[in-house]
């Protein structure tokens, strides 16, 4: 180990140790609660605080009223968008239900229409068909009392030639015909 002066190194370590002589370091009170430093300690403590004071009225406080300002509109109009789309929305709603209670009702007087119509048509229809009924029965009625006129007509003719056929066949000798129509006449009555 060598030494020189104030100073000892160990060969050995990779450590320098460095003494101090006692007479440069002095030992006293921590500076901040020296009483001796306090008149410069609040003076600068003061221009520190102005400084400090004055940058953030100047730069940080307008900017961050700025930030605030800007969030405060930027909510204020997000707010009057959805309250305006709320109206919208509650407008469209009730359109929306005004327009499905008209669809409805015109729906009701179509089919009301609709079904006045089709009763009106089946009655006329109907009418229709029982003219043609009330005809085609009268034509059949009709002809039924031709041919009943037309059958009547020949039943006596028949009956005379029925009656004078029979008589013949019975006694073997034909009636006279005064005979034979005062006989059906008298039958017919």
């Amino acid at each position: 180990m060598a030494t020189t002066g104030a100073e000892t190194q160990h060969d050995s370590s990779t450590h320098a140790v460095i003494e101090i002589p006692a007479d440069e370091h002095s030992v006293g009170t921590f500076p901040p609660f020296d009483g001796a430093t306090y008149a410069s300690q609040l003076l600068w403590l003061a221009i520190t605080f102005g400084v400090l004071y004055w940058i953030m009225t100047r730069v940080a406080l307008p900017r961050l009223s700025g930030i605030l300002e800007d969030r405060r509109d930027r909510i204020a109009g997000d707010i009057a968008e959805a309250n305006r789309l709320n109206d919208e929305s509650n407008a469209a709603i009730a359109a929306y239900e005004q327009a499905l209670a008209e669809a409805r009702n015109n729906a009701h007087k179509i089919a009301l229409d609709t079904r006045e119509k089709l009763k009106a048509d089946i009655d006329r229809r109907r009418a229709e068909t029982e003219k043609g009924l009330s005809e085609k029965l009268a034509q059949a009625e009709a002809r039924i009392a031709e041919v009943k006129a037309a059958a009547l007509g020949n039943v006596s003719e028949i009956a005379r030639d029925t009656t004078s056929e029979l008589v013949e066949a019975l006694i073997g000798k034909a009636p006279t015909a005064t005979e034979l129509n005062k006989a059906v006449d008298t039958a017919m009555k």
